[in-house]
């Protein structure tokens, strides 16, 4: 067990109903509480943070300076964070100021001209 998996006593309140449920499920599968619910919770992160919605929201917040780098990581793992950083760092360059090149021939005599109508411009 690592550190980081140390258990940490965490409190919290509860409507009584669902505890009441939570404490007839741990009965009937012979187990506790903390394990049903720690079990739940994992379930939830593992669940939520593989969403499209999560990531795209994550990558949002750290693009905008609204999440560190250190918790982007943990919320979607150091590849992502990564790759994460790299592109923010690409968003923040200034785009190069490249003058397009006037001796280059990109179609090389084989543009088609196409005519359009006022109805195409609808």
């Amino acid at each position: 067990m690592s550190a980081s998996d140390d258990p940490r006593r965490v409190h919290f309140q509860s409507p009584e109903y669902l505890v009441d449920r939570l404490d007839a499920i741990a009965e009937l599968f012979d187990t506790d509480r903390t394990d049903l619910l720690v079990e739940a919770i994992r379930e939830y992160i593992e669940d939520t943070t593989d969403s499209e919605t999560f990531q795209e929201l994550v990558a949002t917040k750290y693009y905008n300076d609204q999440l560190p780098f250190e918790t982007v990581k943990q919320l979607v793992g150091a590849e992502t964070a990564q790759r994460l950083r790299l592109l923010k760092a690409d968003l923040e360059d200034e785009p190069l100021d490249l003058a397009a090149p006037d001796d280059v021939n990109v179609y090389d005599g084989d543009a088609t001209a196409v005519e359009t109508t006022p109805d195409d411009e609808q």
